[in-house]
């Protein structure tokens, strides 16, 4: 059982408990030290004590001063008033991430949050009783306003929820518990909206999916190295010795176990061919730049998960910090660095569909396929590549280079970290569609070079491919032959199946670099 606001939060863990393969509870010691939080924030309402959000109005308003007896409405107009959000609904993974998060963070015990509150917190997590929270209408300033006033108008009976696959109002889910909305106390609302998680879980499971996605990425790439009759000798690990950064060490080394024992490769090595195009030759230059954002990213959210991102912060029953730890700076420089990472991911696989399809090299077609003319063969599957990519371009404009004052000019710089975490999850997503197309179309070169084989880890991968994707002799709808690539992608299939061989055939797949580029 994974102990909140006690035990370190990894990304891994973090992704376990959503998906529903780790529990989560409180230790009788966080529970004390919650207790603890809650009965300094009454001793300052008690003793009449000004501290922003816990006796006076918000932003702005910070000068002006509540009564003890309207603290508690003050909260409850809080998450109202916060609830502006537009747009479609989050995913409901992401959602229920900023359930955990929150908990987490307001388990660590400065928050002032009452135990009861918590507890119905983690109520909704256990239950799968997800909030729903629009994906537009956080600057990424005093946190997440707005998405994390949505994700808990659920606590006062408002809102909607999805639970047991559908969408239901928030009574009516309650009542099915035999649950009461709860009455916020003083600062409870506060604690609750301000902070980073929005931008928190989605940078997440950004760096989550980013993951597996560098690990296929070099398994289809090494595929389109077979295909082309590509060399290996520049992922030489001498040659990065002497320029070693971490990446392009780790993705040289990779594609050294990917290719070991390949007829393919053995079959050219005394062809005359000088150097391969960029996108061949490059990869562990260019997948390993992205490996390298990727590290420094997910020490940034292993930082941030950890945190406690909300205002004020108390400390004693004498002493409330009003700062301003729930600015998403330090996430949104990392999220469009990662962002413009994932999308040279994209834009080398793209370039190497392309040179897939030149018929250039012996053996193989031009645009793969033997009867053309009559068929298109591959061509038009690499314009759906060329798209995505240059439509990842326009979403690499770091949306932190940005701000636009709110809250009357008390907020008057934002990180508009929400913006920079939703884009790096969109083109994450489009680099696996870029992905799927050099992935069908690898494949199809890959069949050209038989009888001829390849290591075993990418035989593994190709019969994988097989089983879902027919070799193609004639024209087809290949767009359900992207989808079903997608899907591999998506799923992380083709990266734990070369996981898998590896282990059974005592290949060492990621080597003295896996400890550095674990999610763990």
């Amino acid at each position: 059982m994974f102990k909140l606001g006690l035990d370190n939060l990894s990304i891994q863990n973090l992704i376990d408990i959503v998906e529903g393969d780790l529990k989560i509870g409180l230790d009788a010691s966080t529970r004390k030290r919650v207790k603890e939080s809650a009965a300094h924030v009454a001793e300052i309402v008690g003793s009449g004590e000004v501290v922003y959000g816990v006796n006076t109005g918000f932003g702005p308003l910070c000068n002006t001063i509540i009564s003890k007896e309207n603290t508690a409405k003050l909260q409850d107009n809080l998450l109202r008033s916060h609830s502006v959000g537009v747009g479609k609904a989050i995913d409901v993974k992401i959602a229920k991430t900023m359930l955990v998060l929150k908990a987490h963070n307001l388990s660590i015990g400065y928050s002032g949050i009452r135990e009861e509150t918590l507890d119905r917190i983690l109520f909704f997590i256990e239950n799968d009783i997800i909030p729903e929270v629009p994906e537009q209408g956080s600057v990424g300033a005093s946190g997440d306003l707005a998405p994390l006033a949505h994700l808990f108008l659920p606590l006062i009976g408002l809102g909607k929820v999805h639970y047991e696959g559908e969408w239901h109002p928030t009574s009516k889910v309650l009542k099915k518990f035999g649950k009461a909305p709860i009455v916020l106390g003083a600062k409870e609302g506060l604690a609750l909206i301000n902070g980073t998680q929005f931008i928190a879980a989605h940078a997440a499971w950004g760096v989550y999916n980013l993951h597996h996605c560098l690990h296929t990425a070099d398994i289809i790439g090494a595929m389109s190295l077979e295909g082309v009759l590509g060399s290996v000798s520049p992922f030489d690990a001498r040659l990065h010795e002497i320029r070693p950064f971490e990446g392009s060490q780790y993705v040289a080394y990779r594609l050294r176990q990917l290719l070991k024992e390949s007829e393919m490769v053995a079959s050219h090595s005394d062809c005359g061919r000088v150097q391969d195009p960029y996108s061949i030759r490059c990869m562990p230059q260019v997948h390993g730049s992205s490996r390298n954002a990727w590290l420094h990213v997910k020490r940034m959210v292993d930082i941030e998960i950890n945190s406690v991102t909300d205002n004020p912060i108390i400390l004693s029953k004498d002493e409330a910090i009003s700062g301003g730890n729930f600015h998403g700076q330090p996430l949104a420089l990392p999220c469009d660095y990662l962002t413009l990472a994932a999308h040279e991911l994209g834009n080398i696989s793209d370039r190497r569909s392309y040179l897939l399809l030149e018929g250039k090299h012996p053996g193989l077609p031009k645009l793969l396929m033997s009867d053309i003319g009559l068929n298109s063969g591959f061509m038009i599957p690499q314009y759906t590549s060329a798209a995505l990519v240059s439509e990842n371009k326009a979403l690499c404009f770091p949306a932190s280079a940005d701000s636009i004052p709110t809250s009357l000019g008390q907020e008057d710089h934002v990180s508009m970290g929400s913006i920079s975490a939703r884009k790096l999850n969109q083109v994450i997503d489009n680099v696996e569609k870029i992905l799927a197309v050099e992935l069908v179309s690898a494949a199809q070169a890959f069949d050209f070079r038989r009888p001829m084989k390849s290591g075993p880890l990418l035989e593994e991968c190709h019969h994988l491919i097989r089983t879902h994707i027919d070799h193609a002799d004639e024209d087809r709808v290949f767009a359900d032959d992207i989808e079903k690539a997608y899907q591999l992608i998506k799923n992380h299939c083709i990266s734990l199946k070369a996981e898998e061989v590896a282990k059974s055939k005592n290949i060492d797949l990621n080597g003295e670099f896996d400890e550095h580029f674990r999610l763990s």
